[in-house]
């Protein structure tokens, strides 16, 4: 063990940094991002705006509120929008660039707050998105608006006012679609709105060029300035919209409204291309939605056949921008753990590999001359700027982390491939401990992914610090992507269906022999965890096998009858089973852990945020009680005010005693 550094704690969270949305600059020069620390003393998080120039050298620091995001340069380049709650709501606001003493203005002040500009191609107006009711709506086409306040009393008494009322609203709650809460809100009746306003007009007011009672995606210029294109539902009186979204073309001119896709499809996120003739966009085909790659299309800007680039090439696109010239699209690809950037020409629909290796790219942005500007991650850093100059090799622009690298302990992920009893091939990872020595036996944490259609690797940021501490704690680490994951091409991610815990549980188990067949793991002290559908997976692990020591369960699935009636995504057992809750209770029944709790005899912690909306609460007690009226050991800890993603975002202070918790549980059972 290194005498000058040492191993990762959980409370190393709050000296983790990440780098968020990179933007070129119109003319290459500068590159606009968001820098995400974690505040210790508010118990939250601070995003703040930074300009790098793509020429190397000391970054700057653009805004100070701590809660900025969405940088978006103008044409000019002379001028920076972004996102900003400073003020409450969140607003755009515009900061102009190079001018001494230079600060934001606010751009909007719309009631219920504005984010996602867009500027049009003449700089001369930002297109947005803002929430708006229907009777809010009715009242702006009337031109009422309320008067600005006499003084900061009035202003104050009007906020505490309008609060009230609001809350009066929905005092009792009356329920008419599903879903009627995400995340860990409720949703009401307000939907993202589309408007326009002109940018150097003191007496501009937006303009809403979209009234319907359904959420938009962020608007897309077309080349000419007359038109936006989005994305929303076909049908706003469906529920779960996000199955049924098309794209559209709206005119500036008269806020008219043309449906360009096909409805057999899923389709969102339209992209135009920069000579104005195509729009690249994602789709999936509405049958078994759930279980598809993301496919990315083009298809003519004024509508037309849409056409596939990456039905053959068999992997999912994750993130796409436009060449320079329009003759293709750079990309990022999941494929085998790596989120890897390709190209992809038009002309012969070939993918050829641009940046490559163990690693995950996000916030890929390619600028007028080719040049690109993106985020990774990697086993040795959770996440920093690139640049990649045009026909250079990419350089790293920031060092955010390397002051709590140069103080700690990293250990090195190490690849393991075998076959499942089913003949494929199983690709995972493993950690050796902090202090490893060759001949002595550890303990084992055993991980397993969510979704289940997701994709693990040994760059994934979002368990860069959970898996770094469990090594540190002496444990060997293990994960995988079984049989579900993204990554492996369609017919490996949808071998999965109707059998959740029958496949992957032959993957993993197979794969845990491979482990311990290397001779260093303590088969007498296997711990095994996971979240979400991991959760789902843990408890059924433990149902079906007595070979764990120590369990923790988090957020997970357990009853997949229950499950179906309460979460957000309402059709999501429908479609990964094929079938609906009463056409065939008693299979899903079988297929639920639930039926299987009463064997559980390892010991058991379940996890769960009392606002999950996405997998309720309601799952964890329910295994609870199965678990511990049949004699088991187990524990539930309950998160207030987290949702589903109490790992990855809630509280700083959740995250890190929900690690504790685990690892806690991990030693009592395991015997350190």
């Amino acid at each position: 063990m290194s005498a000058e550094k040492l191993p990762i704690t959980a409370e190393d969270l709050y000296q983790i940094t990440l780098v968020e949305d990179p933007r070129l600059s119109p003319d290459g020069r500068w590159i606009a991002y968001v820098v995400v620390t974690v505040d210790k003393d508010d118990n939250g998080y601070k995003r703040h705006i930074w300009l790098m120039p793509t020429t190397g050298g000391a970054p700057v620091q653009l805004t100070r509120s701590g809660k900025d995001t969405q940088p978006r340069w103008s044409p000019d380049g002379k001028t920076l929008a972004f996102t900003s709650g400073r003020n409450d709501k969140p607003q755009i606001y515009l900061l102009p660039i190079g001018e001494p003493g230079g600060e934001p203005r606010p751009l909007t002040r719309l009631p219920n707050g504005a984010n996602t500009p867009a500027w049009s191609p003449d700089g001369q107006q930002i297109a947005f998105l803002a929430p708006m009711n229907a009777a809010e709506r009715a009242a702006e086409d009337r031109g009422e608006e309320d008067p600005r306040p006499a003084d900061k009393l009035e202003g104050r008494h009007r906020k505490e006012r309008k609060e009230h009322d609001e809350a009066k609203r929905w005092d009792p709650r009356i329920v008419t679609r599903i879903p009627y809460r995400t995340g860990t809100t409720y949703l009401d009746d307000r939907f993202t709105q589309v408007y326009v306003m002109a940018v150097n007009d003191d007496s501009a007011k937006p303009r809403r060029l979209t009234s319907i009672d359904a959420d938009h995606n962020p608007p897309q210029w077309s080349l000419d300035g007359q038109y936006l294109y989005t994305a929303r539902t076909d049908d706003p009186e469906r529920g779960e919209p996000w199955r049924w979204s098309n794209l559209y073309r709206i005119r500036l001119a008269d806020g008219t409204h043309d449906e360009l896709t096909d409805s057999r499809f899923s389709s969102v996120n339209p992209l135009p291309s920069p000579d104005g003739r195509w729009l690249a966009y994602i789709r999936w085909p509405r049958e078994r939605l759930s279980e598809r790659n993301n496919w990315l299309a083009i298809l003519p800007a004024d509508g037309g056949e849409s056409h596939d680039l990456n039905l053959t090439f068999d992997r999912s696109v994750a993130e796409y921008r436009w060449l320079p010239d329009s003759s293709g699209l750079v990309v990022t690809i999941q494929d085998a753990g790596n989120i890897e950037i390709y190209r992809v020409t038009l002309a012969d629909g070939r993918f050829e590999a641009v940046f490559s290796g163990t690693l995950h790219v996000e916030g890929l942005d390619v600028g007028s001359d080719g040049s690109l500007a993106f985020t990774v991650s990697t086993p040795q850093n959770p996440c920093e700027l690139y640049y990649q100059a045009a026909g250079a090799a990419p350089q790293q622009m920031t060092t955010v982390n390397q002051k709590f690298l140069d103080q700690v302990i990293v250990q090195e992920p190490h690849e393991l491939r075998w076959q499942s009893p089913s003949g494929q091939e199983i690709q995972g990872w493993y950690l050796l401990p902090v202090g490893y020595e060759a001949g002595q036996q550890y303990p084992l944490a055993f991980n397993i992914h969510g979704g289940p259609h997701v994709m693990w690797g040994p760059s994934m940021k979002s368990m860069w610090h959970e898996w770094q501490f469990y090594a540190a704690r002496g444990y060997v680490v293990f994960y995988a992507n079984p049989r579900g994951s993204n990554g492996y091409g369609e017919g490996f991610q949808m071998a999965l269906h109707s059998a959740w815990g029958d496949v992957a549980y032959d993957d993993l188990m197979s794969g845990l022999d491979v482990l311990l067949a290397k001779g260093f793991v303590n088969s007498q002290r296997l711990a095994v965890t996971g979240g979400s559908y991991g959760g789902y997976m843990t408890a059924w692990i433990v149902g079906h096998t007595d070979r764990f020591a120590s369990a923790v369960a988090h957020r997970g699935v357990y009853n997949l009858l229950s499950f179906t009636g309460t979460t957000d995504i309402f059709s999501f057992i429908p479609t990964e089973y094929g079938l609906q809750m009463w056409e065939d209770p008693i299979y899903l029944w079988q297929h639920s852990p639930l039926a299987h709790a009463h064997h559980i005899k390892t010991p058991l912690l379940l996890i769960h945020a009392e606002n999950d909306f996405r997998v309720p609460i309601s799952e964890a007690e329910q295994l609870f009680a199965y678990v511990h009226r049949s004699g088991g050991i187990v524990q539930l800890v309950r998160f207030p005010r987290e949702g589903h993603e109490l790992t990855r975002s809630g509280e700083p202070e959740h995250r890190v005693s929900n690690l504790t918790h685990t690892i806690n549980w991990f030693d009592k059972y395991c015997g350190k």
